[in-house]
């Protein structure tokens, strides 16, 4: 792998050998000895003086014994982010290692699938939290959801060399690491770390199918991975059935559900440049008969307004997919999230025909799994079309779950009469 003549790393101070100390409350104590990721701020009964941003944080109990080592954060109120529990380490390029060969083990089977774009490291559930990387093919996409990774890239670069050669990484920074340019050096969102900046999207397959992903502007990291399994599920079900893809954004469930003998393929969603990469990502798989021989169109248009103008208009489908957007960034958004669940499934209800299958999904935390389907299965009910279920899925093996605030993603299964 080379790096870009203009090192974009190279303004940004190595991490320190300094460390801190941490004291804290009993409750705090007994959530780490458990192998909790998060020590939150107000659980910190006292700490080192001074400390940036990536600062290695020792944190010791009542009676100075060692607790945990992580990653110091005093812009966050997650004040240290985890790395090892139980007995001290050195935390170097070696251990981040041994960490990314551990995460690469669980994901070895993927690409016997036909499948080169899978999540490498998912954040705390893979011991590294506030870091997800994926790849697409010759192409990792490094993504921090805290700056505590920020002076500790260099090190994850030659760990990622050592496990998990490539060709490219990029850089995508989450809103709340982008609002501190203070403790970036310079670093912004997209920027490639190394290897050749990537000139258009990246193609990768899943399950044999290929697809594209704009690893510099794209949504996450440019693509919906976590879905790959139930888009497969999906795909099996859509055989000589008309397809609604709701919040289609490029498409996946649509191909899936083309290569699965849909007749016709309908991706709705507000963005028409997320409509144009459905296009092509159905272009990329025209070499796969069923999908050629699908009909795909596209619609723009907000999903609420279009699923009761379908409706009206007399449309019905065989399949429908409503896979949304996290409804509920926090706590406080859940019950409106809820709502908005019920309601789309209502409207979905609406225009599928009687013995058609349902699938819709959730990709918020804030909202649990036993939540979820009882609200969908409530407002089928209140709509006059009880589910009869067939299944409900979770997470996928590249997005492992390892704490309970680590589970998000919930998908149901189901036909209506």
């Amino acid at each position: 792998m080379k790096i870009p003549q203009a090192d974009p790393l190279a303004h940004i101070p190595r991490r320190a050998g300094r460390r801190l100390a941490f004291r804290v409350t009993p409750a705090a104590q007994r959530a780490l000895r458990g192998g909790h990721p998060w020590l939150f701020d107000e659980a910190v009964t006292r700490q080192g003086a001074g400390g940036e941003p990536g600062d290695l944080a020792v944190i010791f109990d009542d009676y100075r014994g060692f607790l945990a080592i992580g990653l110091y954060d005093p812009t966050s109120p997650i004040r240290v982010r985890v790395l090892q529990h139980g007995a001290p380490a050195t935390i170097d390029v070696a251990w981040l290692r041994d960490r990314l060969a551990t995460a690469l083990a669980l994901r070895s089977g993927l690409p016997e699938t036909g499948t080169t774009g899978f999540r490498l490291v998912h954040g705390e559930n893979d011991g590294l939290p506030g870091l997800v990387i994926d790849r697409y093919d010759a192409t990792l996409v490094v993504k921090l959801y805290a700056l505590v990774w920020v002076r500790w890239l260099s090190c994850l670069l030659a760990a990622l060399q050592e496990v998990s050669p490539s060709q490219c990484v990029v850089l995508r920074l989450s809103r709340d690491v982008s609002r501190h340019p203070e403790h970036l050096y310079g670093l912004t969102d997209g920027t490639t770390l190394a290897g050749p900046p990537p000139d258009g999207p990246v193609l990768f397959s899943e399950n044999g199918l290929v697809f594209e992903a704009d690893v510099v502007r794209g949504q996450k990291t440019g693509f919906f991975l976590d879905q790959r399994d139930n888009r497969a599920r999906a795909g099996t079900l859509a055989a000589g059935r008309r397809t609604l893809d709701v919040f289609a954004y490029s498409g996946a469930f649509s191909v899936y559900a083309a290569r699965g003998g849909a007749p016709e393929v309908l991706s709705l969603d507000s963005s028409e440049p997320a409509l144009e990469a459905a296009g092509r990502n159905f272009a990329h798989n025209r070499h796969v008969q069923k999908v050629a021989a699908s009909h795909h169109v596209q619609m723009a248009a907000d999903a609420f307004a279009a699923l009761a103008s379908l409706r009206d208009r007399g449309q019905r489908f065989g399949l429908v997919i409503v896979d949304p957007p996290s409804f509920a960034k926090q706590q406080s958004e859940a019950d409106r999230a809820l709502r908005s669940y019920a309601r789309l499934t209502a409207l979905a209800l609406g225009v599928l025909e009687a013995g058609g299958t349902l699938v819709v999904a959730s990709c918020s935390s804030r909202v649990n799994a036993p939540t979820f389907f009882a609200a969908v299965n409530r407002a089928a009910e209140q709509a006059g079309r009880p589910l009869n279920e067939m299944e409900r899925t979770g997470h996928a093996l590249d997005h492992p779950v390892r704490f309970p605030e680590g589970a998000y993603l919930k998908c149901l299964f189901a036909t209506a009469p």
